[in-house]
């Protein structure tokens, strides 16, 4: 089943610091991404695909061009044009962004910045706080450091506890800025083995990866961008 349909997508940006002179991000942009399926977005800095990412997720608006997204309930709903309240709706439940990195309020645990992903979709406090401990430890989070707010990590810590975050409770959509940017090469291998087993449940992907081994291994289609002149 399709999950995501681009279309003709262009997005232009004004510098308003600069006389609201036009610049365009990207332009011509279409794909298609099915459950279960991981689709990479390629192309040399300046291409536009940090912009594609977060238009689909709506946190830039479109220029032209159509984003169909195929619900869980079998209806349709076009990013480029919902309301605000949609879009809330659909980032609550249905599609999941992970950056680069991570924001969160001070003082919370590691632990409960994971589990809170399991508790909102209704799993209990202590199932929730289980399964974050083991995605933690599975991603080199020493135990000692579960009980501290990630802010006072390693950047390669932080990027982890995001990592474990976005992918512990899955969404149907999820979008990955670069996901291992900072991470040594056994981590990268990690978190694509877990991505793997996403794709098994199913869960459609659009995502970055400067690695390019990492990017050939999870990747079943990849879409080659081009610097716009």
């Amino acid at each position: 089943m399709t999950r995501l349909e681009v279309k003709d997508l262009d997005k232009t940006f004004k510098v308003h610091t600069q006389g609201s002179i036009e610049v365009k991000g990207f332009e011509n942009i279409g794909f298609d991404v099915k459950q279960g399926e991981f689709l990479s977005l390629f192309g040399p800095s300046g291409a536009g695909k940090s912009s594609i990412l977060k238009t689909l997720f709506r946190t830039y608006t479109t220029t032209k061009g159509n984003i169909v997204f195929h619900r869980d309930n079998g209806n349709k709903i076009d990013i480029a044009t919902a309301t605000e309240s949609e879009i809330l709706e659909l980032r609550k439940s249905e599609i999941g962004y992970v950056s680069q990195f991570l924001q969160i309020l001070p003082r919370i645990s590691a632990v409960d910045v994971v589990a809170q992903q399991l508790i909102v979709k209704g799993e209990s406090e202590e199932v929730s706080r289980n399964k974050a401990k083991e995605m933690l430890d599975y991603l080199s989070i020493r135990e000692e450091l579960f009980d501290l707010s990630p802010l006072t990590f390693s950047g390669g810590e932080q990027q982890r506890v995001n990592i474990a975050k976005g992918i512990i409770a899955p969404k149907s959509l999820l979008l990955l800025d670069e996901p291992t940017a900072s991470l040594d090469k056994t981590n990268t291998m990690k978190v694509v083995e877990k991505l793997k087993e996403l794709k098994t449940q199913g869960v459609a992907m659009v995502g970055i990866f400067h690695d390019l081994e990492a990017m050939e291994m999870i990747s079943d289609k990849i879409y080659k961008l081009e610097r716009v002149q």
